[in-house]
């Protein structure tokens, strides 16, 4: 959650500041604030509740320039969106904080720190890390030495930068499951929370590590691991090629992702997918060796990943002919497990920095895993760096907070995955060159569905009363229906649920009436007729069905029923081709509502935090 970006040169660095809190604003758009330190050292502080244009606003009609700064966009876990609250954070006057993370023990140490005399002026735990920060200083004139004991007394999670205006010429910053990035430049140095924020100013990059203080002056960086010894951390350079700071002609963030979905499904398949199959080692190294080891696979994720690792669990057992587990990384990290012989640990996550996922991947590397693997959308972020293979889904930046391109690109690459294991445990031929040919046509698929836009439109148009709806959907669909009502819940703030079909008779049927609507994916296959016998079960009771269906399942629209016909597909790739009418209909839902779409109310991106 929460964005952070930080900047030290010889210009003028509040536009770069600004800039960066622009682009990680799907991270937390409660309020928004920044500390400025001017070459006569004054310090200022600017905050604003809401978006941060409400503070570039403030800062345009009472400009600053500053040669140091740091700026925060919140998205709030302690106290309540209040000015107060906003980020930074300040001591004593001088020390300026901003943090992304929770503070576990803040209330011991706030009484501690009120009995020395400290005052505080918001309900946050962020401000905890200032008025520590400053009682340290009292006791040496080094800000390094100063954060590094302070940081030794919280617990929980923090990826935070202080800046103190007895030291014009540096920030310090402290890393401990949040994550920070370092960008390198020439007389300049950055921080942010995401690499994303600083693509203007730097394609290069340190990314720290568990536990690690750096001090970040404009000519240098000095990192120091969780020991407090001085270490050289990799510097990384971006080949990021698209830049996602803009909507591409499109009205949101979240359309334009929802057409990208070829493009991105395209890029994850190229090189990667040949007439033979998959290359274990598109995996990373020693793939070949450990997947021919695996019987059982153990998938953990959160939210939209979660649903793609439901579907995964159907193709892996059917075709890779392994055992599939699935479950929820909040739940998972919190209960003694059993792990099967030769079980692969996958982790799931667009962001990569996910705190419950990356916090079972943690868990789970002293539990007897033969190995862990991540499929992530992020080069770099921790789940990539700590697991012992990764498989990077090349979605590109996705700033929409409902999750779109990833969730497709995630499918993709759990396919793939479902095919590299597969090779070693009796996949046949047939079943081979079936799955290779669905991913080959995936592309073409998601065009001819996206072209259905229109009608999808037109139908949103009766979800305008609605406030409630059931989604339905069979074998691997359910999961898909799954999605789609998280989708709907998440952007336009109807209550959605989903069932799998057969479910219906035991006991959601009692809420079936004409005023709840009913959503059903109906892909042509070995479970369509039993799908149909739903469907009459909810029309024998007055229900409104809405129904995205084979183009040769059979549905037919009458009063009762609206049908959107899909283009047909094989039924191994249709979950992720029937992904995208669900993501359409919400969205044009959620415009007819008015809701905001790229920025839902009380939801941010890259849950960072428990």
């Amino acid at each position: 959650m929460c964005g952070i970006v930080g900047a030290i040169a010889e210009r003028n660095v509040v536009n770069i500041l600004l800039e960066g809190l622009k682009r990680l604003e799907y991270r937390g758009y409660d309020s928004a604030g920044m500390a400025l330190l001017d070459k006569e050292q004054q310090l200022t502080r600017v905050r604003r509740t809401g978006k941060v244009q409400e503070l570039a606003d403030a800062i345009e009609a009472n400009p600053v320039k500053a040669h140091l700064g740091i700026a925060h966009t919140r998205w709030a876990t302690h106290g309540g969106v209040t000015e107060s609250n906003a980020h930074p954070h300040f001591s004593s006057e001088r020390v300026a904080v901003v943090h992304n993370g929770i503070i576990e023990n803040y209330r011991s140490l706030r009484e501690q720190l009120s009995e020395q005399g400290y005052r505080f002026d918001s309900d946050t735990d962020t401000e905890t890390i200032a008025h520590q920060i400053d009682a340290e200083l009292q006791h040496t004139n080094d800000l390094l030495q100063a954060v590094q004991k302070a940081v030794n007394k919280f617990s929980g999670a923090y990826g935070t930068v202080v800046m103190d205006q007895h030291h014009p010429d540096q920030m310090v910053v402290a890393r401990s499951g949040s994550p920070l990035v370092i960008g390198l430049g020439i007389d300049e140095n950055f921080i942010a929370s995401d690499q994303l924020a600083l693509l203007p100013v730097t394609r290069r990059f340190i990314f720290l590590e568990e536990g690690d203080v750096a001090r970040i002056t404009r000519t240098s960086v000095e990192v120091f691991n969780q020991n407090g010894q001085a270490v050289e951390r990799p510097v990384h350079d971006s080949d990021i090629e698209h830049d996602a700071g803009d909507k591409g002609g499109y009205r949101h963030y979240m359309l334009k992702e929802i057409h990208e979905q070829p493009i991105v499904v395209r890029n994850t398949l190229q090189q990667r997918l040949t007439e033979e199959g998959v290359d274990a080692n598109v995996f990373g190294a020693n793939a070949e060796e450990l997947l021919s080891q695996v019987r059982h696979v153990q998938i953990v994720a959160c939210g939209t990943s979660y649903h793609s690792g439901l579907t995964a669990k159907y193709w892996l057992e059917e075709y890779a002919n392994v055992s599939c587990g699935v479950e929820i990384a909040s739940e998972f990290r919190y209960r003694k497990s059993y792990v099967h012989p030769n079980s692969l640990l996958v982790t799931i996550s667009q962001s990569g920095e996910t705190a419950d996922t990356l916090a079972a991947l943690r868990l789970a590397k002293d539990s007897g895993y033969t190995a862990s693997l991540t499929i992530c959308n992020v080069p770099g972020s921790s789940l990539v760096r700590e697991s012992d293979l990764a498989f990077m889904t090349r979605a590109g930046a996705e700033i929409g907070v409902a999750s779109t391109k990833a969730f497709t690109t995630q499918l993709t690459g759990l396919m793939m995955l479902t095919l590299a294991i597969g090779q070693y445990h009796g996949l046949s031929s047939e079943q081979r060159q079936r799955l290779i040919a669905g991913l080959q046509s995936l592309p073409a698929k998601l065009e001819e569905t996206l072209a259905l836009s229109q009608g999808i439109e037109d139908l949103a148009e009766e979800f305008a009363d609605k406030e409630h709806s059931l989604f339905l959907g069979r074998g691997d669909q359910y999961p898909i229906a799954m999605e789609g009502a998280l989708k709907l819940k998440e952007i336009s703030y109807i209550h959605a649920e989903a069932y799998a079909s057969g479910e219906l008779k035991h006991g959601p049927l009692a809420l079936i009436d004409e005023s709840m609507p009913v959503i059903v994916v109906a892909p042509n296959n070995e479970l369509l007729e039993k799908l149909k016998s739903n469907v009459e079960e909810v029309r024998a009771r007055g229900g409104i069905m809405y129904v995205f269906a084979d183009k040769n399942a059979q549905f037919e629209s009458d009063e009762t029923m609206r049908v959107i016909n899909l283009p047909h597909v094989d039924p191994v790739i249709a979950p992720i081709v029937y992904t995208l009418p669900l993501q359409l209909l919400s969205y044009y839902v959620a415009i007819i509502k008015g809701t905001d779409v790229d920025q839902p109310r009380n939801l941010a991106k890259s849950v960072t935090v428990e």
